[in-house]
């Protein structure tokens, strides 16, 4: 309930009020029934049908997300050609979009929770961007703390918010049952019908209310399919159109009640611990975003997207459970922005979604592709259930994308800048590589290098990139030092397209002669990789390795970008700058630091 549904949960406390905005005056009943059914029905469409019943189907191994997707379409596609690129380009363009979602949610959450305070004493208007501030800032500062106690609570917070908004919606209904009628899809097809000029805004506010279905797939990994299926069936999905409903029975019978419309359900005396009960949701909600953008940076560091940045675990048994400080601080600076900027959740509505709706559309456009190459559809029935899918898609998307000069264009903007830093990553560690492998010396060679060297007791570990080459720091070592370790282990580290990997299986030993061991140690992009861990499992597999014996080398590429204007030189100069301040590898994989020598390459590209 908390970790899955919290995004989508606290939508009802800006979606309804923000599409009868869109829909414009006057407030009569066929706007507002037209706004539920559309609510409805889009609910109906792209969570239940296309997530909950068909992206679920699309699980890497169990886990969910965009980036997963991207991971599964690639296993049956060649290592390179054009359309590998294009899935290259999507997946980025998919994880910077949703990278977005994660700034703006916890803004538009907590804002829309606050402003309850408004229906206490219009005074308080002025109190809730300050407080707002104050709430976001304490959650993202406790955040390297983790959240392994709070987030025990999670759960039984938001079953008592899923209750409050499905007893408070259908106390409402009962009073005026006739709002019922909106459950017919006709209502909608009217609204839009009769104001065609405002069709795409209140198609933009509508999205408001699904704006959690996609970190409903990405966080589907951390329970498995059927509970978070049973969950939306169960419990949300009821609970939601409850209360949207119930909202819409209070406004036909009061039109003042479309402001804070959730708020106004519940009694004067008990609107306290609603504004309580609010915040602590968004809180739920803002916090399952802000680990999902944890998660989703590990991702992009083992596909190749992101430099190594420094990953801290914050709990001893959940591996999921970790803490990115970079990205935190980044988050919560942007965060804040968004809400000293747009100032209340109405504002923020025009912005929202514009991120979503494009992650939305590229997971139906890979879905298409992981249908046909992997589920063997036929052409025909990809059509039938991927095109009514990509209409819905495309026509929120346009919605959105329309808001631009009314806030859109700043998650768009952002989404851009990200987007960029993946390509300009990827791109520079592709030419890295290459620029590598032609100064390389082929492992073959290894024997006739040891061969003129003198041999010292220990043991030297290299990490190698490419076990089919000798690794840069141990070529350097024997150039300068003109000696070698009795025992060398050349450790390569294999991330796979997988989320996780077997424990009984990450280790992987070839012997060799002169004394010369090649371990393979087997990671999935879900995990984050620890060379202690892996030297300790070789014991297992019959090479006794003691961490305090052993002696690291470590080659450092520094990359040196040729002279040169234009884009193409100014992405190598970047590159070269996120390369050098990237978290050094001895920290990254978790290696003993003081046992640790670095050889540094100098490397032009």
């Amino acid at each position: 309930m908390g970790i899955v549904y919290g995004d989508i949960g606290t939508s009802p406390l800006y979606a309804l009020e923000s599409t009868l905005t869109f829909a414009g005056a006057p407030m009569n009943r066929m706007v507002v029934l037209g706004v539920l059914s559309l609510i409805f029905w889009s609910l109906a469409i792209v969570v239940s049908f296309k997530y909950v019943w068909l992206m679920m189907r699309a699980d890497n191994e169990g886990e969910g997300g965009i980036l997963s997707l991207f991971a599964l379409v690639q296993r049956t596609m060649v290592k390179s050609g054009r359309a590998l690129r294009i899935i290259v380009i999507l997946a980025a363009l998919g994880a910077a979009l949703f990278y977005c979602d994660a700034l703006i949610t916890p803004a538009i959450s907590v804002l829309g929770a606050v402003e309850g305070l408004e229906n206490l004493n219009p005074a308080f208007q002025s109190s809730v961007v300050p407080v707002t501030v104050v709430i976001i800032f304490l959650l993202f500062a406790i955040q390297y703390r983790g959240v392994e106690k709070v987030g025990r609570m999670f759960g039984p917070v938001m079953l008592i918010w899923f209750a409050v908004l499905a007893i408070s919606g259908g106390i409402a209904i009962a009073r005026n049952p006739s709002v019922l009628v909106a459950l017919n899809p006709i209502y909608g097809a009217q609204l839009l019908a009769h104001r065609p000029g405002l069709t795409l805004g209140i198609l933009g506010g509508v999205f408001l209310a699904m704006t959690g279905g996609e970190a409903l797939y990405a966080d589907m990994g951390h329970f498995g399919c059927r509970p978070v299926r049973f969950a939306w069936l169960a419990m949300v999905w009821p609970a939601l159109i409850l209360n949207y409903f119930g909202e819409g029975a209070l406004i036909l019978t009061d039109p003042s009640a479309a402001h804070l419309p959730l708020f106004q359900l519940i009694s004067p005396q008990l609107q306290p611990l609603m504004i309580i009960l609010g915040v602590a949701a968004a809180v739920i909600a803002s916090q399952a975003t802000i680990t999902g953008a944890f998660s989703v940076t590990r991702q992009c560091i083992q596909l190749d997207l992101l430099p190594r940045l420094r990953i801290l675990q914050t709990s001893a048994s959940e591996r999921s459970q970790i803490y990115v400080p970079a990205v935190n601080w980044f988050v919560m600076i942007a965060v804040l922005m968004f809400v000293l900027a747009f100032r209340s959740s109405a504002a923020l509505g025009a912005a929202y979604g514009a991120a979503v709706t494009g992650t939305m559309l590229i997971t139906t456009l890979l879905g298409v592709k992981l249908a046909k190459t992997q589920w063997r559809w036929a052409l025909w029935k990809v059509a039938i259930v991927f095109v009514p899918i990509m209409t819905v898609d495309l026509a929120f998307l346009l919605a959105n994308v329309l808001k631009f000069t009314d806030g859109a264009w700043v998650p768009l903007t952002l989404s851009l800048l990200i987007f960029s830093i993946f390509m300009t990553w990827r791109s520079g560690r592709r030419l890295l590589r290459e620029a590598l492998r032609k100064m390389a010396v082929s492992a073959d060679q290894l024997p006739r290098l040891l061969g003129s060297v003198a041999r010292v007791p220990g043991t030297a570990v290299f990490l190698a990139s490419d076990p089919k080459f000798v690794p840069t720091a141990m070529v350097r070592n024997l150039e300068h030092n003109h000696i070698a370790h009795e025992r060398i282990i050349i450790l390569s580290l294999e991330f796979t397209r997988t989320p996780r990997i077997d424990p009984a299986a990450r280790i992987r030993i070839e012997s060799h002669a002169d004394g010369i061991y090649l371990v393979t140690a087997r990671y999935g992009f879900m995990e984050t990789p620890d060379v202690d861990e892996a030297l300790k499992q070789c014991r297992t597999r019959g090479l006794a390795l003691s961490t305090p014996d052993c002696l690291f080398f470590l080659g450092w590429h520094v990359v040196a970008p040729r002279a040169g204007g234009g884009y193409e030189g100014f992405r190598r100069r970047v590159f070269a700058w996120m390369q050098r301040h990237s978290t050094p590898a001895a920290q990254f994989f978790r290696m003993p630091e003081r046992r640790v020598i670095v050889l540094a390459t100098q490397i032009e590209l």
